[in-house]
């Protein structure tokens, strides 16, 4: 069976027939969410009024993607490097998750979604803390789409952390070297139970990972749009799935 939709490609609103086949559909897709200071420039408006149309663009994908069949979507809300920006901009940035949850938590409930985090969460405010944690709780049980925020999250500090961890593990001879293996280090990770990306999304053009899941986007498929964050909406995320089931997974071996 195939599903024949219309996807709109780039903001020049040009269109395609897209195909997309139910029995290939990526169980974990990841966004870095990028292009909202630059959406919101290219209107002569403060950048704080991309990230907030941003954070609509965040409930589109997650509904489409929970439509379309993924299992795990795992969106780069905030990365370690991101405290560089201005004050007032990341002040504004650590209120959106509150927002956010505040308006759409008990849709996500009713659609069974399950909310997750992985980042430094000591790092970030207590009321930005204490919204995510709740969400975390009030979610743990629904079965359906797992919406997982990498929050105040890097991946160079995500291996860093797993190898000082496996270290003193050592140290305290609970642990040769020769034990440790990817299995390990995968189970020492934040995404811990969730599985590799098969779908990387990246929005406005950048072509670049950005310390996003190093380890575990080793074999993800990559697709790069230059549309922006806020615009982006149900229709780019089926071209994507479309090119990734045009895509053969090959893993270093041969087909």
């Amino acid at each position: 069976m195939i599903k024949r939709v219309q996807a709109w490609l780039g903001r020049k609103e040009k269109h395609q027939p897209v195909e997309i086949s139910p029995d290939n559909i990526p169980r974990h897709v990841a966004i870095i969410m990028d292009g909202n200071g630059r959406w919101a420039k290219r209107r002569g408006l403060p950048r704080i009024v991309g990230h907030r149309n941003g954070m609509k663009a965040v409930k589109r994908a997650t509904i489409a993607a929970d439509e379309l069949g993924v299992q795990f979507l795992t969106m780069y809300a905030f990365s370690t490097e991101n405290w560089k920006r201005p004050k007032e901009e990341v002040d504004f940035l650590m209120r959106l998750p509150v927002e956010f949850l505040a308006i759409e938590l008990d849709e996500l409930i009713e659609k069974n979604v399950q909310v997750r985090v992985m980042g430094d969460m000591e790092e970030v405010p207590s009321y930005t803390r204490k919204a995510m944690e709740e969400a975390v709780a009030r979610t743990e049980g629904n079965t359906g789409l797992i919406l997982n925020f990498a929050l105040n999250y890097g991946g160079r500090k995500e291996i860093t952390d797993c190898m000082q961890d496996l270290g003193r593990d050592i140290q305290a001879g609970l642990l040769s070297p020769e034990e440790i293996t990817s299995a390990l280090i995968d189970s020492r990770l934040l995404s811990s139970g969730i599985p590799d990306p098969d779908l990387l999304i990246r929005t406005s053009g950048e072509m670049r990972l950005s310390n996003f899941m190093l380890w575990q986007l080793a074999y993800s498929e990559l697709w790069f749009t230059d549309v922006y964050w806020p615009e982006f909406d149900k229709e780019h995320l089926l071209q994507a799935v479309a090119e990734y089931q045009r895509r053969t997974r090959r893993y270093g071996g041969l087909k």
